[in-house]
């Protein structure tokens, strides 16, 4: 069995955020993926860049999927993170890749579209994404897709314990979305302290993602 990551774009407008990006075309969005640990809280977090955050928001407010929305944290470069609470409209891709054991290692739009980059154990664990897209008339294409040995057989990078964080968190629902574990769950099932679950998880994911999505030559020493 080999992990593979796939790069996948998929275009509806009911898909959350849509609406908002059509409004805006100047607008970048990407999500942000260590961002809000507590399942009930239902809110998500994406780091926005726009040459103008009025009508971004202009488009927020006139968003279907879109429900409670504030702006977090404003930088001067013309990015920003924003919090979001969905509508039950929207069309939400990450609980399928979740529940076929994936993890979004990435997600950014694409004019009217996006870019889902994701992580699968196996290639066949794909198929409830098409199916899902088949069901609800979501265009979908898969532009890329790369096949490696598995990470029980390699590490990737990875420090054991990274590995035993990244597991974990995979098993008991830290990586689905809305989340069904916090990161002190986590921490209690590794018997260890909150940040070093929190340090854990994030060098795993960095490690995982310069081993998955950089060329050779773009790696870091």
């Amino acid at each position: 069995m080999t992990d593979i990551k796939a790069v996948v774009r998929v275009e509806h407008p009911d898909i959350v955020l849509t609406k908002t990006v059509t409004h805006d075309q100047s607008s970048k969005v990407e999500s942000v993926l260590e961002a809000g640990t507590d399942p009930t809280s239902g809110k998500f977090f994406y780091r926005i860049q726009s040459s103008d955050f009025r009508q971004f928001e202009d488009g927020l407010r006139n968003d279907h999927t879109i429900g409670e929305f504030e702006r977090v944290i404003e930088t001067r470069d013309e990015k920003a993170i924003y919090s979001f609470e969905y509508t039950d409209e929207a069309k939400i891709i990450s609980p399928i890749i979740s529940t076929a054991n994936g993890i979004i290692l990435d997600m950014k739009n694409d004019r009217n579209g996006w870019i889902l980059t994701v992580w699968m154990p196996d290639r066949t664990n794909l198929a409830p994404l098409w199916d899902y897209a088949e069901q609800n008339d979501i265009d979908i294409d898969l532009l890329r897709v790369n096949e490696y040995a598995s990470l029980g057989n390699t590490d990737a990078g990875l420090t054991d314990s990274q590995r035993e964080a990244l597991l974990v968190a995979l098993e008991i629902g830290y990586f689905e979305d809305p989340r069904n574990a916090t990161l002190s769950e986590v921490a209690a099932n590794l018997d260890i302290s909150q940040p070093a679950a929190s340090g854990l998880l994030r060098r795993g994911t960095k490690r995982l993602i310069i081993s998955s999505l950089m060329d050779d030559s773009e790696k870091p020493d």
